[in-house]
C-alpha cells in the first residue's frame, strides 16, 4: 500500500507480474547467452546475478517465434515438472514475489491461464503456484483466471493465515464466482462486463457494475469487500476509451462513497502503443483523481511513490494525457514523439 499524494488516499496495489501471460522481448537486455545457452538474466533476492535457461520445448511456440519470451510460464513449468532447472526456476519465482513485496504490493495476483489449453493442466498449475508462492510471502493472494473452476482450485489451496484472498473476478456472465468468494471468505473484484460482452460506454459500465455490487450485497458482502473494475480498454483502439473508464470511475465513486474499492488493469490502457510505461502511469494518476483507490499494476516497474511525483507539466506527461483523454487521434502525436526519442518517463 502506497500513499497517493494526488488525493491523500491509500492506494491498494494488486501486483500483476506473476502471470503466465507476461513476456520479455527476445531481443531485450533481459535475454542473454550464458554458457552457450539462451537464458533469462535476473538478479535474485540476495543480489546475485543468475540465469534461467529457456528450454528448447518453448522455442517452437508461436510467442517465441514472434520474439516474446513467456518468462513466468517457463519458470512455472520448469519448477512444477521438476526438470533439471527446477531449482533455478523456483529461485526466479521467488525473486518475482520478493520484488513485488518490497515494492509494497498489497496482493499478489496469480494467473496461469496460458500454461496450457487443457483445464486440468491449468487447475494443477494454479494449485501448485498458490502452494508455492504462499510459502514465500505473507502477502494475501489474488486468484485470477478466465475460468471459475481454476479460481475455485486456487482458493481451495490458499492458506487463510496470510489474510483473506482476493477473487479476480466476478461478473454478470459468471455470477457463480460470488458464491465461490463467499465459500472461501474472499474479497472479490466485480467487473463491469455484461452478460454477453463488454460495455460500450460509461453508462453501461456503471449499470453492469451496480448490478454486481447489488448482488454481492444481497449475499452479505460489505462494500469494503468489493473491488469494482470498470474495465480499462486500449486508447489505441478508440480515443474515447480512456474517457469512458474515467467517467465511470467518477460516477461509481459518487454512487457508493468511500467504503467501496475501485481498481482496474491499468496496463490495458497502453496496449498497442509504444512507450507503454508512461501511458500506464499517467492513466493511474488520472484514475485516482477520478476516484479509484487501487490498481492492478506492476509496482516494481511503476512504483506509486515515483508515479505520483511525476512532473505533470512536462511535455511527455502532457502528450500521454492527451492520448488518454482523447485529444490525440490514433495516438499519432505520441507515437511520432516516441519515434523521435522525445518520450521519456515524464519525471
Amino acid at each position: 500500500m502506497e500513499f497517493d499524494s494526488v488525493k491523500g488516499v491509500e492506494l491498494i496495489v494488486i501486483g500483476e507480474n506473476i502471470h503466465t501471460t507476461r513476456a520479455l522481448r527476445r531481443k531485450g537486455k533481459g535475454i542473454v547467452e550464458n554458457s552457450g545457452v539462451e537464458a533469462i538474466a535476473y538478479t535474485d533476492s540476495n543480489g546475485a546475478q543468475r540465469y534461467l535457461p529457456i528450454p528448447d520445448s518453448f522455442k517452437g511456440q508461436q510467442a517465441y517465434q514472434q520474439g516474446q519470451i513467456k518468462h513466468v510460464m517457463i519458470a512455472v513449468n520448469s519448477a512444477m515438472t521438476g526438470d533439471d532447472k527446477a531449482d533455478e526456476a523456483l529461485t526466479y519465482i521467488r525473486q518475482l514475489v520478493d520484488n513485488q513485496s518490497r515494492a509494497n504490493a498489497d496482493f499478489l495476483d496469480l494467473n496461469v491461464d496460458e500454461i496450457s489449453w487443457k483445464l486440468d493442466d491449468q487447475k494443477a498449475a494454479i494449485k501448485w503456484l498458490v502452494n508455492t508462492v504462499q510459502k514465500m510471502t505473507k502477502l494475501p493472494l489474488s486468484i485470477d483466471s478466465s475460468n471459475v473452476e481454476v479460481i475455485a482450485t486456487g482458493l481451495a489451496a490458499y492458506d487463510s493465515a496470510n489474510g483473506r484472498p482476493l477473487l479476480n473476478s466476478a461478473s454478470l456472465e459468471r455470477m457463480e464466482a460470488l458464491d465461490l468468494a463467499q465459500e472461501y471468505n474472499a474479497r472479490v473484484v466485480v467487473t463491469a462486463a455484461g452478460e454477453s460482452g463488454m460495455p460500450n460506454g460509461p453508462e453501461e459500465r456503471v449499470k453492469n457494475a451496480s448490478r454486481m455490487v447489488d448482488a454481492a450485497i444481497e449475499k452479505g458482502f460489505a462494500l469494503g469487500d468489493l473491488f469494482i473494475d470498470p474495465l480499462v480498454f486500449p486508447a489505441s483502439v478508440d480515443k474515447v476509451f480512456g474517457l469512458h473508464c474515467l467517467d465511470a470511475i467518477r460516477e461509481l465513486r459518487t454512487k457508493y462513497g468511500a467504503d467501496i474499492h475501485i481498481t482496474g488493469g491499468v496496463s490495458n490502457a497502453s496496449f498497442g502503443i509504444p512507450g507503454r510505461k508512461l501511458i500506464n502511469e499517467v492513466f493511474l494518476i488520472l484514475s485516482v483523481e477520478a476516484g479509484a483507490d487501487g490498481g492492478i499494476i506492476d509496482p516494481v516497474v511503476s512504483n506509486p511513490v515515483e508515479v505520483f511525483g511525476m512532473d505533470r507539466d512536462s511535455d511527455a506527461y502532457q502528450m500521454a494525457e492527451d492520448v488518454i483523454l482523447g485529444r490525440d487521434e490514433f495516438c499519432q502525436k505520441y507515437i511520432a514523439a516516441w519515434r523521435k526519442g522525445e518520450i521519456g518517463s515524464g519525471r
